[in-house]
């Protein structure tokens, strides 16, 4: 789709017929990867099943390119749906960020932080 940055990425680390995987543009930690089907959807829930299928995968692979590459301490992995959500490309996008002992001071709550007053339920 004409200006979509996800239709025409070059620089992929992975891909299969289905999906593809490359490095955020705006990563929020070193080694922040986007996952995308190549087809142009906006929304994982309008995904069909091989979709879905070839996008884990690609999180798989992305995952052990991570460890043995950027040796993260642990990842969250997160899909925005929507404006508001926090969707800014309407092409279909999953998060796969490595995290770093001590990248943030508390990191409790995980993904509950996109709503940081409902983060630390504790």
């Amino acid at each position: 789709m004409k200006d979509c940055p996800f239709c025409e990425v070059k620089d992929k680390v992975f891909e299969n017929e289905l999906a593809q995987a490359f490095y955020d543009a705006y990563p929020v930690s070193e080694g922040h990867i986007l996952i995308t089907p190549k087809r142009h959807v906006a929304s994982y829930f309008e995904l069909t099943k091989y979709e879905r299928e070839a996008i884990e995968e690609l999180l798989e692979l992305s995952k052990s390119h991570l460890d043995e590459n950027f040796h993260a301490n642990a990842y969250n992995i997160g899909i925005n749906v929507g404006h508001a959500a926090g969707q800014t490309v309407f092409h279909c996008h999953v998060h796969l960020i490595p995290r770093y002992q001590g990248d943030v001071k508390n990191p409790t709550g995980g993904v509950r932080g996109v709503i940081p007053e409902k983060q630390n339920y504790r």
